[in-house]
């Protein structure tokens, strides 16, 4: 058995009744997405498929914030296994550094590893399915839909993004249409170009059924 393989049964009951989004679907698309991105881009495969499997493994929303805690996880679980300690290293820093922090924040990720599974994690929050997975986190946080009378906000540091009380329809604006500027890689750009559009025009069909705009195109 690949440790791939041994990571995957070790987690897999983890995600299987999540309804926030973040469930075993997601896992293996941005798994799936990652080895696309990684096949184009070059990189080792192993640290990038490890890195995707366990990128959610204690993600700071579910956990209480600690950004710190999905690498420990993440290490730990991997050198169980006798997996190679460089290796589990990398793995680590990629898990505590994939996330998104805040309009206003650096994203740091020093390894082309890190880069291909930040950019297919941030693949699966745009889009279509980008767009199912928003309003189903923001079901689960007990969020407004929309509300015309919050503003969005471009938040400074990952304690203020990480805190706001705004609506699902926000998030679009203060992380989702983000994030197609800040993908790395050339193969996930060019992904990323196709759902940003998709956002945007559901977006405007939003506020115009909402605004009863009929005539509107």
């Amino acid at each position: 058995m690949t440790i791939t393989e041994k990571v995957e049964n070790a987690i897999r009951h983890q995600f299987l009744e999540d309804s926030t989004g973040h469930d075993w679907y997601h896992i293996m698309r941005v798994v799936n997405m990652a080895k696309h991105i990684q096949s184009k881009e070059g990189g080792d495969l192993e640290v990038v498929e490890l890195s995707a499997l366990l990128h959610d493994i204690s993600d700071h929303k579910f956990n209480g914030g600690k950004l710190d805690e999905g690498g420990k996880v993440a290490f730990e679980l991997l050198r169980s296994f006798d997996y190679p300690e460089e290796k589990a290293l990398k793995v680590k820093y990629i898990v505590n550094n994939i996330s998104f922090k805040g309009a206003n924040t650096k994203a740091e990720m020093n390894s082309l590893e890190g880069r291909i599974v930040q950019d297919a994690d941030r693949l699966d929050a745009i889009g279509a399915i980008g767009v199912g997975r928003t309003f189903a986190y923001g079901g689960y946080k007990g969020q407004p839909m929309y509300d015309p009378e919050i503003p969005a906000k471009l938040h400074d540091s990952f304690e203020e993004y990480a805190n706001s009380k705004g609506t699902t329809m926000n998030h679009f604006h203060e992380k989702l249409l983000l994030l197609a500027d800040r993908l790395s890689t050339k193969t996930a750009k060019e992904i990323g170009e196709k759902r940003h559009q998709l956002m945007e025009r559901f977006l405007n069909d939003f506020l115009n059924e909402w605004d009863f705009n009929p005539d509107a195109k």
